[in-house]
């Protein structure tokens, strides 16, 4: 009912004491501002200004809309103010999620990126796997998630509908064998996965997990996991122990080590894609198109993938 143009109207009456004056501190014509009061009466149901000759003052009711103007204005002013921040990058807040195995490499190359670029936005971090990282994105939980899929699947594997959202392929990261360092395959230059089918396994998050008996059930045997966990780290010193073999990605192996492990390629090659997921809206944010960007570039440094 009460839009900001007709308060500014009001508060310049109020000031000034004419119809006149209070065009001219706006930048307006006469006429504007008399079609600016009586649409605002119309709205407002009553009368505002009492016109007396060249001359007007406020009615009650214009002067409780002048009392009310100066807060209302400057409210505004402040949201127009931190808006302009925002699009200008000059502030900002963006929530990432990323799943785990991506949080030692690609997120803090991006986080250091943006922080460098522009100091002034605040992006917070948070570890989920798919497909909570996806569920998240789609309750409005965060506004950039970092998943993954095996070749063969889909990003959302049926668990989550993402035909609205938005990816971004960071890269293809490949997924090697972990031996014990004392492994009869450990000097190979592949190995198959049937010749592991005797082996323990080792086995992390869900997904993972899947991919691993997917594989399996290609390669003819049903793997005994004999130990499940999704800390990487942990993955490591199982097999470097000799408890076991699993399935390593490149972003681990780049990252973590132990000089008990050896990693060696399958054959056929396993890979995952690795992606960026956000909304057709917040991408168009500066905040979130700049930590895409970050991500991307992050994805393309040497020392994460090749």
């Amino acid at each position: 009912m009460i839009d900001a143009a007709g308060l500014r109207v009001i508060k310049a009456i109020s000031d000034h004491g004419s119809f006149t004056a209070a065009a001219t501190s706006l930048g307006y014509s006469q006429p504007a501002i008399s079609q600016m009061v009586r649409r605002l009466e119309d709205r407002t149901g009553t009368v505002l200004v009492e016109r007396l000759g060249r001359t007007v003052r406020l009615t009650e009711a214009g002067q409780v809309l002048a009392r009310h103007a100066n807060p209302v204005l400057a409210a505004l002013e402040a949201a127009e103010s931190e808006v302009a921040a925002i699009a200008g990058l000059r502030a900002g807040r963006v929530r990432l999620m990323a799943f785990p195995s991506s949080s030692s490499t690609l997120v803090p190359r991006a986080l250091a990126l943006v922080k460098k670029r522009f100091p002034d936005v605040q992006v917070s971090f948070t570890e989920a796997e798919p497909p909570e990282s996806l569920a998240a994105l789609r309750s409005g939980e965060c506004d950039v998630a970092v998943a993954f899929a095996y070749e063969g699947t889909d990003l959302a594997r049926g668990e989550e509908d993402i035909e609205s959202f938005v990816t971004r392929k960071l890269l293809d990261d490949e997924v090697r064998l972990a031996l014990p360092l004392n492994h009869p395959k450990a000097k190979s230059k592949k190995v198959k996965l049937a010749d592991l089918a005797s082996e323990p396994w080792i086995a992390g998050c869900p997904r993972c997990r899947g991919h691993l008996l997917s594989l399996a059930e290609r390669a003819g045997f049903n793997p005994d996991v004999a130990f499940e966990t999704e800390d990487y780290v942990a993955v490591l010193g199982l097999v470097s122990e000799g408890l076991g073999v699993a399935l390593i990605p490149d972003l681990i192996r780049r990252s973590a080590g132990n000089p008990g492990v050896v990693t060696v390629p399958m054959d056929p090659a396993s890979r995952r894609s690795v992606y960026a997921v956000t909304t057709p809206d917040l991408q168009r944010v500066p905040a979130v198109s700049a930590t895409l960007d970050a991500l991307c570039e992050a994805a393309r440094a040497k020392n994460v993938c090749s």
